[in-house]
């Protein structure tokens, strides 16, 4: 079967179809292909004209580089862009709204697409993938939602798609940032399969091999391009504290529990480390993410985002998110000024003031989002 391949060169976004598979590519290496506003719009529309071309069967995702799929969104840029917003007009806003929208999309997209979650895959990052029909992890995988330690909550759909997970792994990685390996990640549900790194070089070629039956096996073929015929995916390195996570994270008795129970524990490697993710991160939005996390199990996806954006417009108006870039991001001192500072000075109105939207009744940005 003869190979048609089409370039388009971007500065942020890279596109090319081969054998009627849109490869996309998210090009800023040195950021760790972190997502800006640019990325996020230009990746909407590459999407969306995949999905009207016929030509075009199917979407591989993927970064830039040896580093990273994609570490997240431009934390930097965010906060440059609020602190330089004088009029209060909130246009960070729609660096937020824009980004659900796409990775709502891609939730929804009517054909196969594939995410190669190769390197650091955060955040942002996170939002793209768990989309995909087959999201694909190797033994160099960094895998996390690390939000609370900057003062905001795991979003782009995470109180979604991590409560597909056991309450005891959605609530111990959300909460603390844990880092997953590749392993971990199909042990937690997060991606489908692991594979040897460098399997995936040579992906393009496999691809231009392929033979399509129809749009309806497209996924069936492409299993054939990104799964290797032997595979080993590894030992997840969660199993060894698996106990541990399950009786410090099961019971749905609330972040102080969880620490006084850590506390009490005799110190390992692991309580330690666990311990000091929780008191270091922000005590407001570890509350706020706990409940989230557990509405979230009972919502879907489309309001999972509405809860996710007015979260996340109170912690950037109002919350701790400027203070945690700053001390993690822009200064690095280390020492952020939390308010309040510790877990019993979180009042349950205030969590519920988090909780509760900005916007009245149809005024929602997301409004729209899910309707038919």
């Amino acid at each position: 079967m003869s190979t048609e391949m089409v370039i388009e060169h971007e500065p942020e976004i890279g596109f090319e179809v081969v054998n009627r598979v849109a490869i996309v590519t998210l090009n800023r290496p040195r950021a760790l292909n972190a997502l800006s506003h640019e990325m996020i719009g230009r990746l909407s529309q590459v999407f969306e004209r995949c999905r009207t071309e016929d030509a075009v069967l199917a979407v591989v995702l993927r970064g830039a580089g040896e580093k990273a799929f994609c570490a997240g969104g431009d934390i930097r840029a965010i906060y440059e862009s609020v602190r330089s917003d004088a009029t209060r007009d909130k246009t960070w806003l729609q660096f937020f709204i824009d980004e659900y929208r796409l990775d709502y999309a891609i939730h929804n997209f009517e054909k196969p697409v594939v995410a190669l979650m190769d390197g650091i895959a955060m955040g942002g990052g996170m939002g793209l993938a768990q989309g995909a029909a087959l999201r694909i992890v190797t033994e160099r995988t960094r895998m996390a939602m690390p939000e609370t330690r900057i003062g905001m909550l795991p979003d782009v759909g995470a109180t979604y798609f991590m409560g597909k997970m056991p309450l005891d792994l959605e609530l111990y990685v959300g909460l603390t940032g844990a880092m997953l390996s590749g392993a971990d990640a199909v042990a937690c549900g997060l991606a489908d399969i692991c594979v040897p790194s460098p399997w995936l070089r040579d992906f393009v070629q496999r691809l231009e091999t392929l033979h399509w039956d129809g749009r309806e096996e497209a996924i069936d073929s492409l299993r054939r391009a990104f799964v290797p015929p032997a595979n080993t995916e590894g030992h997840p390195q969660l199993e060894a504290h698996r106990e541990q996570i399950r009786a410090r994270f099961s019971a749905a008795d609330g972040i102080e529990s969880i620490v006084r129970s850590l506390q009490q524990d005799t110190p390992t490697e692991w309580s330690t480390a666990t311990l000091a993710a929780l008191t270091s991160n922000s005590p407001c939005m570890l509350e706020v993410t706990y409940h989230a996390l557990l509405r979230g199990r009972q919502l879907a996806l489309a309001d999972c985002f509405r809860m996710e954006l007015g979260i996340v417009y109170r912690a950037i108006s109002e919350g701790d998110f400027l203070e945690g870039v700053r001390a993690l991001i822009v200064d690095k001192d280390q020492r952020p000024r939390w308010e309040p500072v510790t877990l019993a000075e979180v009042h349950a109105e205030r969590v519920q003031h988090f909780l509760a939207s900005p916007w009245k009744g149809d005024m929602h940005p997301l409004e729209g989002l899910g309707a038919s």
